[in-house]
């Protein structure tokens, strides 16, 4: 399992280069991540491409060479917002999201929350200019084998499953430890209170008080779960 953040004396710092930063400001302002920037242990800022654009009308994106439908994020507004953010501080990694880049998984998410300062660009439109993906871009992230409008909510999805890893992020510093995929398995079923609902029963072993059974058990169900519904997480783990 890959090593989680343990320093949190510095704040992580996620800048998110967006064409739609309207998008992201009630997930930012929400849940977990609304926490983890209250207790100031991550630091999350929002940039309007629109703001870098060389023209009175802000246009960010044109028709691409060579033809054919939709339009291409510019080189301009990308470079300039680039160049002024790694003028403030140093960079760990330059993350665009796109649906060919690598599959984002748990490990990605334990990679990326240890870093100290990350760009996340959300592209849009049929997609950016190659220059920026050749020049800048250090990482290309995918949330999935299928298209979106744009890039603003990988990027969100992103920000999550790496926020909440952070130390003090979450009330219990050993939960993100036991989510599904960890350990390259599913996670167990969980209950909770009443014990008996409509006939429904709670398993016996999770009343019984006995912890080296109840995790065997949780072993036994994680496992049984994993090899009914994703089986290829076995086969990675043998290989």
């Amino acid at each position: 399992m890959k090593k989680i953040r343990e320093n949190t004396k510095d704040i992580m710092t996620i800048d998110v280069i967006t064409a739609h930063p309207a998008m992201f400001e009630s997930v930012l302002k929400t849940s977990i991540i609304k926490i983890a920037q209250q207790k100031k242990i991550v630091k999350i800022n929002l940039h309007n491409l629109h703001d870098y654009a060389d023209d009175k009308f802000k246009h960010i994106d044109d028709t691409p060479y060579g033809g054919g439908a939709g339009m291409i994020i510019k080189c301009e507004p990308v470079f300039k917002c680039t160049e002024k953010l790694t003028e403030e501080r140093q960079y760990d990694d330059i993350i665009f999201m796109t649906a060919d880049g690598e599959p984002l998984n748990q490990r990605i998410a334990n990679e990326i929350s240890m870093k100290k300062n990350i760009i996340i660009l959300a592209g849009h439109y049929k997609g950016i200019d190659q220059r920026i993906r050749d020049s800048l871009v250090t990482r290309e992230i995918s949330i999935g084998d299928y298209v979106l409008s744009g890039g603003e909510l990988p990027a969100m999805v992103l920000i999550d499953a790496v926020v909440r890893l952070v130390p003090g992020v979450l009330g219990n510093s050993e939960s993100a430890l036991e989510d599904s995929f960890q350990n390259g398995l599913l996670e167990a079923p969980y209950y909770t209170k009443p014990a008996n609902f409509r006939g429904m029963k709670v398993p016996e072993v999770l009343l019984s008080g006995n912890h080296k059974e109840i995790s065997q058990w949780r072993e036994q169900q994680s496992l049984l779960k994993t090899l009914e519904r994703r089986p290829d997480l076995i086969n990675d783990k043998n290989e």
